[in-house]
């Protein structure tokens, strides 16, 4: 089995990101870190849309160690198959729309997704609290996901 150095791992993430931010300028919010972000559904018209998760480079490189760090102590304390948390993310969001869109009830949402270490953010408008607590229940059971945090709003029928 190779030996993994996780030093060398957390450097190369932090270098990763900061190539992503090369494409804007310093003051411009973009989506440096590239955390997956998308629209799952869009039925209430008036759900004012989510910005996803755009920072400043300020904040991507005042960022960049402690995610370098957050994301490799999973691995080192053999709670992650994989070195780093942070790569989880592009396979459990699709996960994530496909269970939202599989189940049913939730066609008469908007609702956004993101993913940073394992974490899923609920973002978007509901009609019912229900639906709210719901689709947290749904998300929880999805595998590989450590934690849903519960932004979505009821904007009733």
């Amino acid at each position: 089995m190779p030996v993994v150095h996780l030093g060398a791992l957390a450097l190369t993430f932090v270098f990763l990101a900061c190539a992503v931010q090369a494409e804007t300028t310093p003051e411009q919010p973009a989506n440096h870190f590239n955390d997956p972000f998308l629209q799952v559904t869009s039925a209430i018209a008036d759900c004012p849309p989510e910005p996803g998760p755009l920072i400043t480079l300020a904040q991507q490189q005042a960022e960049a160690h402690w995610r370098a760090e957050r994301g490799t102590s999973c691995f080192r304390s053999g709670r992650c198959r994989l070195p780093n948390a942070y790569l989880y993310d592009a396979e459990i969001i699709p996960r994530v729309q496909k269970a939202i869109l599989a189940d049913g009830r939730f066609g008469d949402t908007s609702i956004w997704v993101e993913g940073q270490r394992r974490w899923v953010w609920l973002k978007g408008c509901v009609r019912r609290p229900e639906q709210a607590a719901a689709l947290e229940q749904l998300v929880r059971g999805i595998d590989d996901v450590e934690a849903v945090i519960n932004e979505l709003k009821p904007r009733g029928p």
